[in-house]
């Protein structure tokens, strides 16, 4: 018979084991569960309109470097989530939001919906168009692009499905700081508009400040950092034909591969010859017996740059801020261009941005995006602040046509004023310094011309309610009311708010001018310190997620809109946008306190199958008697070397790029030897190669890929070739992958 413990002992061990218990769940609930995601979102490489600038010359022929969706997933452990998601692409888009919310409740029931999921974009303007539902968006894209919509669609899915499938126990830890190069303020003449009281509470006529969170898994460590920070993505200019995510998208390569070369992960060594510089003869005599190859079929992707650690730059209030920082100057005379209406002898178009590495605008690219990228850097490593609390979100849709706004009168006490239906004024067409417009606009028109008006009124002709309700903005485009085929702009807007532990996520679907954020951030801010401030304090760190979830071109302040540039002629709603924001802002963050649910608001429209789209088909892809796909048109020079900092070329003959988009593979791959084995150490996702595509004619069927690699100095010396792959389309329909590669040449 066994000797039993005495009650008093079994009761201080199972008081002990309550103890040890409690102390686990707390422990548990102390962290959130984190993921992250990351996946390819290229699209065409070839003949499709880029989206931002409005050029219809712009078509892509390549790639600077891909793009790609980045996510990530902060959890309760038993409790509320949100998902945020960073695109390389211009904005985000309603139809692409609402088809993968339909794939993501299909998938996980409720457990993604409008309410926790933000889909945002860095605002680069060299990505391919056609993905947005709205006519105004795809006139220059000639409608509706299906490749660019599904690739959108699919990477995102894809990037949070591998960021809910890797949540596991970690830390989101933030920080900030001031980055002072990366951007000016474009319109500086509207900014000084606003009050002096309230612009003599900044420094800057532009937001200065960067905010990065840091996720870092319990027992993995780092596993990704995101960050918010106000600069536009025009580096690369309006005639640019390189898919590219501009600065932001550099600044998250660099600081990916900035994480994986610290943690020791070689990505290119050559282990032919020990010491080569010594050995240059015998590298010559085996690069010699490498020839450039026939084109062959071959059904493989190669992808290089594999990074586990996912870094975003994200987008902020960048309504007016311009990363050409040298000033804009008229590229007739050199001299600067008028302050009030950028234009050089009353003509916009000669009135140009110049960047840090004007004239190289790949350069400019690189030094803002490196410039961000070292800040980052900056505020990952001495991020001590950890995000502690309640996980919350907030989301509705509000019609912004007519929304009846409160503001303050003049003579004190308030009136109740609306926002009107969407239109874009004379000023809109003269474009920016970033990229100017065309004809005899100019930004600064408060009053309009004639003829224009003329040609307006062959598309609609505004009414005397929406011409007062817009006032002072001369209406060019009365895009709101104009419905044929279908909707020309939006009515129904997304606005959500995020909330984990003592960071405010703001999701506004448009771009706030650098005032009009402020006033932004500042008010919902010191509204949910007033509604309780145990749970929100001054230490309360608000952030503007810009482009998100839909777009709706800009939002600038009262006074910005008197002035009528770029930014308040693009604000679409009317001079009280911005108010009517803050005002739903508020409602947000009064429902997030009190644990209510708001109404979803009415529901945008699902316009998918109204879409129109013009752009022909690829037809067959062909090449010279006696070439196969895949041959090399123009090799490398025989018993070539090279030396870092060098370009080297190879071109082939290929067949149109969006007869298969390599998504998460590439176009051009850089190969080096090792041993008797050619080895992928570069592909067209490294800033050091691009990939460009031509036809001899726009009709064409016969076309050529030019691999480029500038060779950098972390490349190891030894034995290298360039290699293509494509696919080509038969006249039957048929798609056939292929690759050819050039003859080698040293490196030393």
């Amino acid at each position: 018979m066994s000797a039993s413990l005495p009650l008093s002992f079994q009761f201080l061990l199972s008081l002990l084991f309550l103890l040890l218990l409690s102390r686990a769940v707390l422990s548990s609930s102390s962290e959130y569960l984190i993921g992250v995601g990351s996946y390819d979102i290229t699209g065409p490489a070839a003949d499709v309109n880029m989206m931002g600038y409005a050029n219809s010359e712009q078509i892509a022929s390549g790639i600077h470097f891909r793009l790609r969706a980045r996510a990530f997933i902060v959890a309760e452990p038993q409790g509320n989530r949100v998902a945020f998601v960073n695109l390389d692409a211009c904005m985000a888009s309603q139809i692409v939001t609402i088809k993968v919310l339909e794939r993501l409740k299909a998938r996980y029931g409720d457990l993604y919906a409008e309410k926790n999921v933000a889909i945002s974009g860095i605002h680069t303007h060299a990505g391919p168009g056609g993905y947005l539902q709205y006519v105004t968006y795809i006139v220059t894209s000639l409608g509706f692009v299906r490749q660019s919509f599904d690739v959108l669609v699919d990477g995102i899915e894809q990037a949070i499905m591998q960021a809910h499938q890797t949540l596991r126990p970690g830390s989101v830890f933030v920080n900030k700081g001031d980055l002072l190069d990366a951007g000016v303020n474009r319109s500086p003449s509207s900014y000084l508009n606003n009050p002096a009281d309230e612009r003599s509470k900044y420094k800057y006529n532009v937001d200065k400040e960067m905010t990065l969170l840091k996720f870092v898994d319990s027992k993995l460590g780092p596993i990704g950092s995101f960050n918010w920070f106000a600069t536009h993505g025009t580096s690369m200019s309006r005639t640019n034909s390189l898919i590219s995510g501009d600065n932001k998208g550099a600044a998250a390569r660099f600081m990916e591969d900035w994480f994986e070369s610290g943690q020791k992960i070689p990505r290119r060594v050559s282990t032919i010859v020990s010491d080569l510089r010594q050995n240059h003869s015998r590298l010559l005599d085996i690069a010699a017996s490498y020839k450039s190859s026939r084109g062959q079929s071959l059904d493989a992707k190669v992808r290089v740059r594999k990074a586990s650690f996912v870094s975003a730059f994200c987008q902020s209030n960048c309504g007016d801020v311009s990363p050409n920082v040298l000033g804009t100057f008229c590229i007739d005379t050199g001299l600067p261009c008028d302050f009030n209406h950028s234009t050089c002898n009353g003509k916009n178009e000669l009135c140009y941005g110049r960047g840090p590495g004007y004239p190289d605008e790949f350069e400019s690219t690189r030094i803002i995006g490196e410039r961000q990228f070292k800040m980052a850097v900056g505020l990952f490593n001495k991020a001590t602040e950890k995000l502690q609390g309640r996980i919350g979100y907030q989301h509705e849709y509000v019609d912004f046509s007519n929304l009846e706004v409160t503001v303050p009168k003049a003579g004190g006490g308030s009136e109740t004023v609306k926002t009107c239906p969407a239109a874009m004024g004379f000023g809109f067409a003269a474009g920016t310094t970033d990229g100017p417009g065309a004809f005899d606009f100019k930004q600064g028109d408060d009053k309009g011309n004639a003829f224009w008006r003329l040609v307006r009124n062959v598309l609609t002709t505004p009414g005397p309610d929406q011409i007062q309700c817009q006032k002072p903005k001369p209406i060019l485009l009365d895009t709101g009311e104009m419905k044929t085929p279908y909707d020309w702009a939006p009515s129904i807007l997304p606005v959500q708010m995020f909330h984990i532990g003592q960071l405010v996520i703001l999701s506004v679907p448009g771009e706030f001018t650098t005032m009009a954020g402020r006033r932004l951030r500042d008010a919902v801010k010191s509204f949910l310190i007033s509604l309780d401030s145990k749970q929100f304090s001054n230490n309360l760190h608000v952030v503007i997620a810009g482009l998100t979830n839909t777009y709706s071109q800009y939002i600038a302040t009262f006074e910005e809109y008197e002035v009528q540039r770029y930014e308040g002629a693009s604000t679409l709603y009317g001079p009280h946008t911005l108010t009517a924001y803050i005002q739903e802002f508020k409602k947000l963050a009064t429902a997030l306190v009190n644990g209510q649910t708001l109404l979803r608001g009415p529901l945008p429209p699902d316009l998918l199958d109204n879409q129109i789209s013009l752009l022909s088909p690829v037809v067959v892809d062909s090449t010279p008697i006696g070439v196969s796909f895949g041959d090399v048109k123009a090799d490398v020079p025989p018993k070539s070397t090279f030396v870092r900092g060098q370009q080297v070329n190879a071109t082939f003959w290929s067949g149109c790029p969006r007869n298969d988009l390599m998504t998460e593979g590439s176009f051009a791959v850089v190969e080096t030897l090792r041993g008797e084995k050619w080895v992928p150490v570069y592909d067209d996702d490294d800033f050091s190669v691009k990939f460009k595509w031509s036809r001899p004619g726009k009709l064409s069927p016969e076309s050529q890929a030019t691999v480029e690699w500038r060779i950098p100095e972390s490349a190891v010396s030894g034995v290298y070739r360039l290699r293509h792959y494509g696919a080509s389309k038969s006249l039957l329909g048929s798609i056939t992958s292929f690759s050819g590669s050039s003859s080698a040449f040293v490196v030393v």
